[in-house]
């Protein structure tokens, strides 16, 4: 039996990895790689094959959700927790019992228009949503499927 799609939300800033960079991306795809928060990770693992994932920029002005990606690979070890030289090297991690995975997606579509976070903030039945949490820092984060909805209407605005 097959599970309904799960719903989630990924934060990048645009000067590090931007819409328009997957956009340009061979087949559109790229892995989401360098996160290293224990939750975020989790929810990383979590996620399956046909999920849906907003993609928001953070520290853009304004900070936004900018479109939809899709998963296209479940969670696997990451790599630049193991490089020296990447900015993402751990040297606690073990490769032979990694810490940190990564997940693959690749870009469904980018809004016409990007729905900044204070108007997220002001529409009806997004109170709840882990992103317009006070405090809310998590890179990687689960959306409810009501609050999917309500983003999708707004993006067709």
């Amino acid at each position: 039996m097959s599970r309904a799609p799960q719903y989630w939300l990924m934060k990048s800033e645009p000067s590090a990895f931007s819409i328009d960079d997957l956009q340009c991306a061979p087949a559109r795809t790229t892995c989401w790689d360098g996160v290293r928060n224990y939750q975020a990770r989790n929810y990383m693992r979590a996620m399956r094959r046909g999920d849906q994932v907003l993609l928001h920029h953070s520290h853009a002005d304004p900070p936004a959700v900018v479109g939809v990606a899709e998963v296209v690979r479940e969670a696997y070890p990451d790599p630049t927790a193991f490089d020296r030289k990447d900015k993402h090297f751990d040297p606690k991690s073990n490769p032979a019992k990694p810490t940190w995975d990564m997940v693959e997606i690749r870009l469904v579509r980018k809004f016409a228009h990007p729905i900044p976070l204070d108007l997220l903030k002001r529409a009806p039945g997004l109170t709840r949503m882990e992103l317009l949490r006070r405090g809310s820092r998590l890179s990687v984060q689960p959306v409810r499927p009501d609050e999917w909805k309500i983003v999708l209407k707004l993006a067709q605005k």
